[in-house]
């Protein structure tokens, strides 16, 4: 669909489509709040019932099979056994706060989505779809959700388990820790979080003006002339969200980037224990900088390259 051509036009389409945007963001939201707290109940309670209920026997297994399997190698193995209570731990507070923001979501935007969708062409009874679609399939979808996660915990998860703990065959190599890079890795992951941290932080602060006003100025252009995003009805209340919400996205993002950053500086670690070099760990820590900052410069279509040299790979 192409832009009109001159202001009257575009401005016309504007006021045309703004009422009725906010009249179906409206009836979208009051579904959203009515189907809402079925849909919290449902995933919250539903799926901590089944993580607290399965997360003994969960716990049990995984040891069990850690202990006996053929293949991991000693060291490994005893690591492993060590440091489980952290992984087992976090899966379970994740999964509860998860699910209670799963439900959240799902439970708002579903009917939301639906009732754009109901106003699609070729659909025949527009007006009362408009009303009616999304609650009865958000409803069953929550416990759809809820069926298929506990499908996972009770059946999945120990299939996977069972396949793990299968001997091996005879040519196999078990998996191990290479002792002798370790010092590296340990001082290269904590020297390229010191260096990724602040300098990716920089870009990210920095370049946040940047994306505050393109975003704003690209999405308030496809919204005037009905496209990008607004094009497509069924993707019309999420774009008008994002005018809305656009700052709360910007300070999002860096936040984002600032705390990926820990994980792409510790990364190093992972490069000299795979390459068995502190030479190329060192050198990923400033090709990741590199990376970062030519990437967010094509994203905001500011200058290209990056100022830093990004000879080496990433992975």
């Amino acid at each position: 669909m192409d832009a009109p051509a001159n202001f009257s036009s575009i401005f016309w389409n504007f006021l045309v489509f703004l009422p009725f945007f906010l009249a179906l963001f409206m009836l979208g939201s009051i579904k959203g709040f009515l189907v809402l707290p079925f849909s919290i109940s449902v995933l919250s309670i539903g799926n901590t019932a089944v993580l607290l209920g399965l997360w003994p026997v969960h716990v049990i297994g995984m040891y069990y099979t850690v202990a006996r399997t053929k293949r991991l190698g000693p060291v490994l193995r005893v690591v492993l056994l060590l440091i489980l209570p952290l992984p087992l731990v976090s899966v379970l507070v994740f999964g509860i706060v998860g699910s209670v923001l799963a439900g959240i979501g799902y439970g708002f935007f579903t009917p939301l989505v639906a009732t754009f969708e109901a106003i699609r062409k070729g659909r025949e009874r527009k007006f009362a779809h408009c009303f009616v679609d999304g609650i009865w399939y958000t409803i069953k979808g929550s416990c759809t959700v809820v069926r298929d996660f506990t499908d996972f915990c009770f059946h999945s998860y120990f299939a996977y388990l069972k396949d793990f703990i299968k001997d091996p065959s005879s040519d196999f190599q078990p998996y191990e820790i290479k002792v002798n890079d370790l010092p590296g890795c340990v001082a290269v992951g904590i020297f390229g979080v010191l260096i990724d941290v602040p300098l990716i932080t920089f870009l990210a602060l920095g370049k946040s003006p940047f994306m505050l006003f393109k975003g704003w100025r690209k999405l308030l252009q496809d919204l005037i002339g009905r496209e990008g995003p607004f094009l497509e009805t069924v993707c019309v209340p999420v774009a008008g969200l994002a005018v809305l919400l656009w700052p709360l996205i910007v300070v999002i993002s860096v936040i984002s980037a600032i705390l990926s950053s820990i994980f792409i500086g510790s990364y190093a670690a992972v490069i000299v224990y795979q390459e068995s070099s502190i030479q190329n760990g060192l050198a990923y820590i400033v090709a990741a900088v590199a990376e970062f900052d030519e990437y967010t410069n094509d994203l905001l279509y500011l200058q290209e390259g990056s100022w830093l040299p990004s000879q080496a790979p990433i992975p």
